[in-house]
């Protein structure tokens, strides 16, 4: 009966002292609890691995993502709240992807119902051919719909730079990186479920060099992706 009663008196104690604990610390638990349901439901960042959306989004780079954008979730879940907006052409958007196993981070070329095709890294988009013009090395400025972007064309043998006539269908986008011939995207996976998009990328928050110690690159701090 006394070993009973010290058990109880040991659990009595250690939940007494639990209760001051988070009595103590509730301002911090709170703040964390919020912070981390923002995280979760209204705004994140997201490190880049790989050069796939090269020049725009360099290797290093930790973008800021918009979660809200397009839906508002309850926090923790993939439970949808609310629609917030619409995905747009030329949006850049993380993509929780199933086909892929991954996330993914690409720009939305197309959208439900556009009539797309790839002719030797040139884009059709609703019969309007997209213009490009040299900016650099390997660098082209891209004009279609309305639209600018800088897009990389390196000299590599791609398998994928040509695709014939296609119609995105209901609920799905077509994503490709901004480093054409150097992506794994819906030439690949195919097209996008709407429900995989997490959220749409805005701008760099900071920058490290990968190749150069990982050192700072200050250029790129708080800079728009548009």
């Amino acid at each position: 009966f006394e070993l009973t009663s010290n058990l109880r008196k040991v659990r009595t104690e250690a939940v007494l002292n639990l209760k001051q604990s988070v009595k103590n610390n509730l301002p911090f638990i709170l703040f964390m609890v919020l912070l981390f349901s923002f995280r979760s439901s209204v705004a994140d960042w997201y490190y880049v691995p790989t050069g796939s959306m090269e020049p725009t989004i360099q290797v290093g780079d930790r973008v800021v993502v918009d979660k809200s954008a397009y839906t508002l979730e309850l926090p923790f879940t993939d439970v949808v709240v609310a629609k917030t907006g619409n995905i747009n052409r030329g949006d850049i958007v993380i993509i929780d992807s199933n086909a892929a196993d991954t996330r993914l981070i690409k720009r939305v070329v197309a959208i439900e119902g556009d009539k797309v095709k790839l002719e030797n890294n040139v884009l059709f988009i609703n019969g309007e051919k997209a213009t490009l013009s040299v900016k650099g090395h390997n660098l082209y400025s891209e004009q279609i719909l309305g639209q600018t972007r800088t897009i990389a064309l390196n000299p590599l043998p791609s398998p994928a730079k040509n695709f014939n006539l296609i119609t995105v269908p209901r609920d799905h986008v077509l994503a490709m990186g901004d480093n054409r011939n150097n992506s794994v995207d819906s030439r690949y996976y195919g097209f996008i479920p709407i429900e995989e998009i997490q959220g749409k990328a805005n701008a760099v928050a900071f920058s490290l060099d990968t190749k150069n110690m990982y050192l700072p690159r200050k250029e790129r701090f708080f800079t728009s992706l548009y």
